[in-house]
């Protein structure tokens, strides 16, 4: 029978590859090659880069994952602009703000290509539909206030305030109804566990929490009084005494002018000349194509984005946005460039909150290995480097991160759910089996851990931890006992990682770049090419992954499920992931704020 139901989903999974992906593939390939006859970019260009949509930290390599949400990333704003600086043809550059919080560190980044972008001689229009209290709304006004000219329409409120988060804790709900959360975590800082077992923030959680946020509030608010030509000081003063209607903002100075989005275009088109047009950014990119270089030595570029995880298949779903960092997939990367002999060093860009320390182990062994082949490392922060992120990053010849990045959080957690007695209550009766040692059965949902069990799982995390702090020793120079003191699981910003020695430099991507040629004695005279892996895949080896073994039908079902909207279906798919997480035991994994 079950053999039946897997034939079945896999017969499933084909019809809806020959309906439905196949045709997808095809409009792929033939805007492929439409996009080899596209015309040229306009002699007078206005680019319009839209950020409302949200961004990831870096391009998936899955061609069909542009499906799944903008398609814009942060990496590839900075490589667009980059371009664009030098393009004669294109004048202005258009911003869309968004209307709540930006991811703090994407807006660091987009923040110092914009600044680039302008440092040509070139000149920046943004306009807002106003900003909202969400998130970190600051970000986004921040990224908006780097323009030349920054519009608000008529109708918009201005309620950038202040950076706001919020956690749901579980606690008094998991007693209510009788599920028992049995973790370990190293130490207190780790705060991932506290959602699960208590109903409010404990003292360290809080004190962290503040810590960070007030680090990057403070830069946000440091940068855009920059831009905005005042003080920090002052510019906190009139920000806090909001929120503002469009007229109050404008006569405060928070805003330049007041206007629909079609009067701020009309302005840009104007100041690009005579007959100028505006070109959405993706199309532009589609034309310009990967910001390659030139010369003969070569940096590589290997990312990372998402929770680290053991295996294979770097997309969390066949056509959606979401993706992970598979161990396998990372450290070959890593090896691919180590071997490639025009490669003379490796800039590493991870964007992750964590997860498994057998793979953050993996792949810091592949970082090693670079460095011993004579291979710079230098790593490049994105949004969160935390935890596991921290753990690959560690030993790396030089660290970058935003000022807004997250990392850190050098520490461990792991335990179980005991769910018998909660599903008792509705009449479901969960028994458990179990032949060997006393620890086959720990991670049962039936019951708690007993006594021998606790101890020896508590001994794992005892051990992962010391692990962890080692290789923080080793990589960062530090003597062991200080690395515990700034340890114990606390979230740092980047620029407070930065005052502790964990990071070396304050910046994005193209400051990674800069140190990587330094350290491969690349002189600043001569080009160099961009190489990056994992190279991106081709359709049909989107397809193949996707669809190549009955075996996964029924995860495919579940993705073509999150293609088409399906809650259910991709309520699955998450906590299938999840289950994939918590069965590893320990997890080095941070808090991820819900910007």
């Amino acid at each position: 029978m079950k053999q039946f139901f897997l034939t079945m989903l896999g017969v499933f999974a084909g019809l809806v590859a020959f309906f439905i992906v196949l045709p997808i593939a095809a409009l792929l390939f033939f805007a492929a090659a439409a996009s080899a006859s596209k015309p040229a970019t306009p002699a007078h260009t206005v680019l319009e880069l839209d950020l409302r949509e949200g961004l990831t930290d870096q391009q998936p390599t899955n061609p069909f994952a542009a499906f799944g949400g903008s398609g814009l990333s942060v990496i590839h704003i900075v490589d667009t602009l980059a371009q664009a600086e030098k393009d004669a043809s294109v004048k202005v550059l258009l911003v869309r703000a968004p209307e709540g919080g930006m991811t703090p560190a994407a807006a660091d980044e987009v923040r110092q290509a914009i600044h680039r972008f302008r440092a040509s001689g070139k000149t920046v229009i943004a306009h807002s539909q106003g900003f909202m209290p969400v998130g970190a709304v600051v970000s986004s006004y921040m990224v908006a206030a780097s323009a030349d000219q920054l519009w608000l329409q008529n109708t918009a409120n201005f309620q950038a305030t202040g950076l706001a988060s919020d956690s749901l804790f579980l606690g008094r709900a998991f007693q209510k109804y009788g599920v028992q959360a049995e973790f370990e975590q190293r130490y207190e800082y780790k705060n991932a566990v506290n959602e699960y077992t208590q109903s409010d923030y404990t003292g360290p959680h809080r004190e962290a929490m503040v810590a960070w946020m007030t680090s990057i509030y403070d830069s946000a608010l440091a940068n855009t009084a920059r831009d905005r030509k005042t003080t920090p000081e002052a510019l906190k003063a009139v920000i806090e005494a909001g929120p503002y209607s469009a007229e109050q903002a404008l006569s405060l100075k928070l805003v330049d002018k007041i206007g629909q989005v079609e009067e701020a275009e009309a302005a840009a088109k104007a100041k690009a000349g005579k007959d100028a047009k505006i070109v959405a950014f993706g199309d532009y990119a589609s034309m310009q194509g990967a910001r390659n270089g030139s010369g003969k030595s070569a940096i590589a570029i290997v990312g990372g984005e998402g929770a680290i995880m053991t295996g294979r298949g770097q997309s969390a779903s066949p056509f959606g946005s979401g993706s992970d960092i598979r161990s396998d997939d990372t450290a070959k990367a890593i090896y691919d460039a180590i071997e490639d002999k025009a490669v003379k060093a490796i800039v590493f860009r991870v964007s992750s909150p964590g997860g498994s320390p057998e793979a953050s182990e993996q792949i810091l062994a592949a970082v090693r290995a670079a460095k011993a082949a004579g291979k710079p490392v230098v790593v490049s922060m994105g949004a969160y480097a935390a935890s596991g992120g921290y753990w690959i990053s560690s030993e790396a010849d030089w660290i970058v991160a935003q000022p807004s990045t997250l990392t850190g959080s050098i520490g461990v957690f792991g335990g179980k759910f005991v769910l018998a007695d909660a599903l008792g209550r509705f009449g479901l009766d969960m028994r458990g089996l179990s032949v060997g040692g006393d620890y086959a059965d720990a991670f049962s949902p039936v019951q708690g851990f007993d006594q021998a069990q606790r101890a020896a799982f508590a001994a794992s995390m005892d051990r992962v931890y010391e692990e962890f702090v080692v290789r923080v020793s080793t990589g960062r120079k530090l003597p062991v006992e200080r690395v515990r003191e700034i340890a114990k699981g606390r979230v740092w910003t980047g620029a407070q990682a930065k005052e502790l020695g964990l990071v070396d430099e304050l910046g994005g991507l193209n400051e990674a770049v800069i140190k990587a040629r330094q350290l491969a004695n690349i002189p600043t005279s001569e080009s160099v090419r961009f190489k990056r892996f994992p190279t991106p895949q081709s359709p049909w080896e989107a397809l193949a992954s996707a669809f190549g073994a009955s075996g996964q039908a029924a995860e495919a079902m579940v993705s073509v499920g999150q293609v088409m909207g399906d809650p259910a279906a991709q309520a699955v798919l998450n906590r299938v992931e999840a289950d994939r997480m918590r069965s590893r035991g320990a997890v080095v994994l941070a808090d991820q704020p819900a910007f």
